[in-house]
């Protein structure tokens, strides 16, 4: 039985203005979803909106704290960020991926949202012609919207059907006209959770030194690849990184979700120093600068959108990120309750007659994390979303994401213990009504 009706549903659809609900951005469902927990006082099983469901990093906080009572609030920040965020970058970097690179190519951002927003621009302006971003999707939807804001061009491909070795020819059929800028993508992914392996990752970036092409890599789920005993510095097994393969990369790194940080909006982009050094034309023609990409991504683009990043926030995530070099935080057995989360609420899907759509990566089954797939027999992901409304389950459609595949988005972060067996009522309803 339905605990909200078609009449409710498409009342908080009208009242929220929102156009389509199969093709509903996650920002929309989150409204739709309130105005009916709003209206009715029953509540909903959330699983619209990535936000972290854990308590925030209190080593953080203390930092924080403790440079604005020495007066940091009171002066800008410098536009590469300050000297003890970039080292504690450097330094976490080698200890979890065991790469090197240079403190000066760590430089702070307001989010990974504007590190992806000003690497966009930078990459799709360091070559003329080299004007195009390749997404290997699954991914997440704002970068896309970025390059509309942007009136950047973008090509897209579901890896579903691509892993392994199968990913090198349709991966170089993208690449092949030359006018792919950067590829981007998430390990572990948002949506999806997969997680590429070695193989992959290495020919991602073979022939991203091929086309010269710059590869973003999402880690804002970084260390959270559950099935690996990783998160022990300066020990492996170490993170799985495009880095190993090609010098043209940049690393995102968000506080957001393994520091329970996002309130703070900080995180970094870590360049590779060779690309960082490198000088292109185009750039000391378009902005009259030395047209080095390190430098002008900073100080000519990255500065123009959030001109520095709040000073006593840098001071917080530079403490988390040392005291994690140093073993004093666990930040993979903080955020394990993920994993907990997801193999329940997977459970109760499963047992319900929905199935996982993204159930494997390589060679193993997919891991249980912040995010999981779920389809129900031949149902699209718009009208899944639709009919888990009705029954107080919100998430999102797998086609907003680029994937090619029917389903839906479910994600663990909001997740409570009193909603499980509400959860399983639910399903249990939704199934017997879908036989």
């Amino acid at each position: 039985m339905k605990i909200f009706s078609e009449e409710l549903v498409e009342e908080a659809r009208i009242q929220n203005h929102v156009a389509d609900l199969s093709t509903a951005t996650i920002g929309e469902v989150l409204l739709v979803a309130q105005y009916l927990e709003q209206k009715t006082g029953i509540p909903f099983i959330r699983m619209d909106q990535g936000s972290p469901g854990l308590p925030v990093n209190h080593y953080g906080v203390e930092a924080e704290k403790a440079a604005l009572d020495r007066g940091v609030g009171s002066q800008y920040p410098a536009a590469a960020g300050i000297t003890e965020l970039k080292e504690a970058a450097h330094e976490f970097i080698k200890a979890f991926i065991n790469i090197d690179i240079s403190a000066r190519a760590c430089v702070p951002t307001t989010g990974s949202v504007a590190g992806s927003f000003g690497s966009f621009i930078a990459c799709t302006q360091r070559i003329k012609g080299k004007n195009k971003v390749l997404f290997i999707d699954p991914g997440f939807p704002i970068q896309k919207s970025q390059l509309r804001v942007l009136g950047v061009e973008w090509k897209e491909f579901d890896i579903f059907n691509y892993r392994g070795e199968k990913l090198k020819d349709r991966l170089e059929e993208e690449l092949k006209d030359g006018d792919v800028a950067a590829i981007v993508y998430s390990n572990p992914n948002n949506p999806a959770w997969i997680c590429l392996d070695e193989i992959e990752l290495k020919i991602i970036g073979e022939l991203a030194t091929q086309y010269d092409a710059v590869v973003l890599e999402d880690l804002a789920y970084f260390c959270m690849d559950y099935r690996k005993d990783l998160g022990h510095p300066y020990q492996p097994p170490y993170v799985p990184t495009i880095a190993r393969y090609t010098d043209n990369y940049i690393l995102m790194l968000s506080s957001s979700k393994i520091f329970s940080y996002a309130g703070q909006r900080m995180a970094l982009i870590c360049i590779s120093d060779n690309l960082f050094d490198r000088h292109y034309p185009a750039f000391e023609e378009r902005y009259h600068d030395s047209g080095i990409f390190g430098p002008t991504l900073i100080a000519s683009i990255l500065y123009m959108i959030t001109s520095g990043c709040t000073a006593s926030t840098q001071y917080g995530y530079a403490e988390m990120l040392r005291l994690s070099c140093e073993g004093k935080i666990n930040f993979v057995e903080d955020t394990r309750e993920y994993e907990r989360r997801a193999y329940k609420m997977k459970k109760i899907f499963t047992d319900n007659g929905f199935h996982v759509v993204y159930d494997h990566d390589v060679n193993q089954k997919v891991g249980d994390g912040f995010f999981f797939t779920i389809g129900y027999k031949d149902m699209s992901g718009g009208e899944l979303l639709k009919e888990l409304l009705y029954y107080g389950v919100s998430c999102i459609s797998l086609s907003t994401t680029g994937s090619q595949q029917n389903g839906v988005r479910g994600c663990t972060s909001r997740m409570r213990d009193e909603l499980y067996p509400v959860m399983e009522e639910r399903m249990r309803a939704f199934n017997i009504d879908h036989k």
